[in-house]
């Protein structure tokens, strides 16, 4: 079994040494590249009027520059990698000490008319997803939120292998979160499927060759330069040319820019999340069927996409004074670089859509092998056909601490339906909570918070939580019609597992126990199985008439003159309610 935390603080070590490294290199490279400038600039001015020295100077310099910039970059690149890592780790120990305040509440996903996430925290400030969200995109965290309100129940034992197969790789998950996590997200995706999808070239057709023969006949005359075969004059009238070439195509050329450089760094990360997938080993049937949809047979993706970045990266150098001025003039650079862009996009802007389908799906999954990873005692659910829907032992709610959760046994079949009654604060509503977080956890693949747990496949739908932007009565009444009514129509067209808590509270307490009576008689009728959690003990009586119905509660008990709740789970009608001895000890009434 994993030691989670363990690992973390094994990890932080690691990657502290080696970024105390890498600043090194990087402080020599920039004292490396300073001296570089500083050589141009020497060789120049020494050198004047030896064309030669100018020449060779400014040529070698150039080049040597480049280098080093690149190396910087790459450098650059590396720390801030190892900087998110080193976060990726710090932030699984705080979360491990109750600290959530660096992850997303996902309050974006609020919905009160879902079927169950509103009612079970499932959004929000400590929710279960602010609780397992790691993702680094926001196609990742919108997928985790998709799957997580999906309440799809299909090939939930593929799920369940894609998600150990990825709580193993907690090193490889770590690297494709860290390199996700330095997308520059200023641009959506949906904002560049747009551009590639509606984009309109506008480069003339020569501009395949015509670079190439300008940046020939630059390379002639600057040898014809150096040997003192033609005058400066003569080359700095064709360096005039070659900018007036690029000048006529400007004001495009910074449009083009302007959208390319919004993208360029998604593409930069992407192709390394892209290339991560493609050269990992599944072991999961779903991850390897993912995997496949980056993986053409001709090229892979990742090198497609690291074109494009190469081409961006390329078309970005304009951005460099000293190049881009030179670039220009003598290779006709930036209209090179939007020749090439245009048509990359005419051979793959179809492709990109599904490309990045890939990335959120994987970055969403790392969420969910990470919650696995960090919880090496849950188990999987043992998934059956048909009978028994849930037999969990030692069933808990995964966001409540160990030392203090009281964890408990339940075991429902097909086509039963519990009444829980129950003193107030003695548990019913985080029960009904658990069982139904069990439900969405096990639909989507994940391990639950048990001992050990059979479970049926079954869509969750709930009603425990009411809310009206009015404060009247009649409005409050007709909100909680509209959700047993959407609880009613649900049943006709699929099978639910239902979860009540205590139902028709804008009306009066007889009309109330009448009307949960008979809701309750259809739901049985209809052959419904799920929960009802109340406080009206005259609905317990319909366990004697109806056999599908089983009555179960939790305790309170007056202990020494103080209240005491064990928070089990039993059998029977609670008979021990605790409101008048709460008015009493508060001094109340």
């Amino acid at each position: 079994m994993n030691n989670p935390q363990q690992f973390y603080n094994t990890q932080i070590n690691t990657y502290s040494l080696s970024l105390k490294k890498v600043k090194k290199q990087l402080t020599l490279s920039s004292t490396i590249r300073l001296f570089v400038f500083l050589g141009i600039i020497a060789g120049i001015y020494f050198g004047y009027p030896n064309t030669q020295i100018i020449v060779g100077s400014i040529v070698i310099g150039i080049a040597l520059f480049i280098v080093m910039v690149n190396r910087h970059t790459n450098l650059s690149y590396t720390k801030n990698k190892l900087q998110k890592l080193i976060d990726l780790n710090t932030l699984e120990i705080d979360v491990f000490g109750g600290d959530y305040s660096k992850l997303s509440k996902g309050k974006e996903f609020i919905d009160p008319s879902h079927k169950y996430s509103h009612d079970i925290d499932l959004f929000g400030d400590r929710s279960f997803f602010q609780y397992t969200n790691r993702t680094a995109t926001a196609a990742g965290k919108n997928k985790l939120a998709n799957l997580l309100r999906s309440n799809n129940i299909n090939n939930i034992d593929d799920k369940q292998e894609a998600i150990k197969n990825l709580a193993n790789l907690a090193t490889w998950r770590q690297e494709f979160g860290a390199i996700a996590s330095l997308v520059d997200v200023s641009a959506s995706v949906s904002t560049i499927r747009n551009w590639l999808q509606n984009y309109v070239p506008f480069v003339p057709k020569i501009m395949k060759v015509l670079p190439t023969i300008i940046s020939s006949i630059s390379v002639v005359l600057l040898v014809l330069l150096f040997l003192e075969i033609i005058t400066f004059q003569m080359f700095l009238i064709w360096f005039f040319i070659g900018l007036g070439i690029t000048g006529s195509q400007l004001k495009k050329i910074n449009s083009l820019y302007n959208q390319a450089n919004k993208v360029k760094d998604t593409f930069e990360q992407y192709y390394k999340l892209v290339d991560k997938i493609e050269s990992s080993n599944f072991e999961s049937t779903l991850l390897r069927e993912r995997q496949q949809n980056v993986i053409n047979d001709k090229e892979k993706a990742s090198l497609i996409l690291k074109q494009f970045a190469s081409i961006l990266n390329a078309f970005d150098q304009r951005n460099n004074m000293m190049f881009g001025v030179f670039a220009n003039g003598l290779l006709l650079w930036d209209l090179m670089q939007c020749y090439r862009i245009e048509k990359w996009i005419s051979a793959h802007h179809h492709k990109v859509d599904q490309w990045f389908e890939v990335i959120a799906f994987f970055d969403a999954y790392n969420s969910l092998g990470n919650f696995a990873f960090n919880n090496p005692d849950y188990v999987y659910p043992e998934l059956i056909k048909e009978g028994t829907i849930i037999n969990a032992q030692e069933l808990g709610h995964p966001m409540l601490k160990t030392a203090k959760r009281i964890d408990n046994d339940i075991l429902i079949n097909k086509e039963e339906f519990f009444i829980i009654t129950g003193a107030n604060m003695a548990g019913k509503s985080t029960f009904l909570r658990t069982v139904a977080l069990q439900i969405v956890m096990s639909n989507i693949g994940l391990p639950v918070c048990a001992k050990s747990c059979t479970y049926r496949p079954i869509k969750l739908i709930t009603s425990m939580r009411t809310s009206d932007s009015l404060s009247d009565d009649a409005s409050y009444f007709f909100s909680e019609l509209t959700q047993l009514k959407r609880i009613v129509d649900a049943l006709q067209d699929d099978e639910y597992f239902i979860i009540l808590d205590e139902i028709l509270k804008g009306t009066n307490s007889k009309d109330k126990a009448a009307g949960s009576r008979k809701f309750v008689e259809k739901l049985v009728k209809a052959q419904a199985t799920g929960i009802i959690a109340t406080h009206d003990l005259s609905l317990c009586e319909i366990a004697s008439e109806l056999n599908q119905v089983k009555n179960r509660f939790f305790d309170a008990q007056i202990i020494n003159d103080e209240l005491y709740f064990d928070y089990k789970f039993k059998d029977g009608v609670c008979q021990n309610m605790n409101a008048s001895f709460l008015l009493n000890k508060m001094g109340i009434v």
